[in-house]
């Protein structure tokens, strides 16, 4: 039987060998950007809102390491269709989960395959590079 940290690992790197969603959408849409100077992660975030606030399509390009590519992933496949209030309110989560002592909100999914994070808070910003740069699409 499968420990359930294997498959966490397993969730990652999947996510990070093949990213879902990885690929830049063209303009009019949206983009954020992120940097990381301490590693040289780079993402971007692109994404189409509808006229009804959600997240339509998104997409990401970047060259990162294997947290950073594996969160973002994780993070598209989580966003597709839900409004911008859910969408940042899944950010806010996700961030907490990781950063504080708190139960795993529901709705995280396949997201808590980066609770591993928690003993490594120098990975911090590997795992949330991509959702500081939704951040900066969903303000456009």
């Amino acid at each position: 039987m499968m420990d359930i940290d294997e498959l966490y690992q397993n969730v990652i790197l999947d996510h990070s060998k093949r990213p879902r969603n990885f690929g830049e959408l063209p303009p009019p849409a949206a983009k954020g950007e992120g940097y990381n100077p301490s590693c040289g992660d780079e993402v971007t975030v692109f994404l189409n809102k509808s006229a009804a606030h959600t997240v339509e399509q998104i997409r990401f390009t970047g060259q990162a390491c294997a947290i950073c590519m594996a969160s973002v992933s994780l993070m598209t496949t989580q966003l597709k269709g839900k409004s911008v209030a859910d969408a940042l309110k899944l950010k806010e989560s996700f961030i907490e989960f990781l950063t504080k002592e708190v139960e795993p909100p529901a709705g995280l999914g396949n997201l808590m395959a980066l609770g591993g994070v928690k003993k490594f808070p120098q990975r911090l910003k590997c795992a949330t590079l991509g959702w500081h740069a939704l951040s900066r699409a969903l303000e456009q």
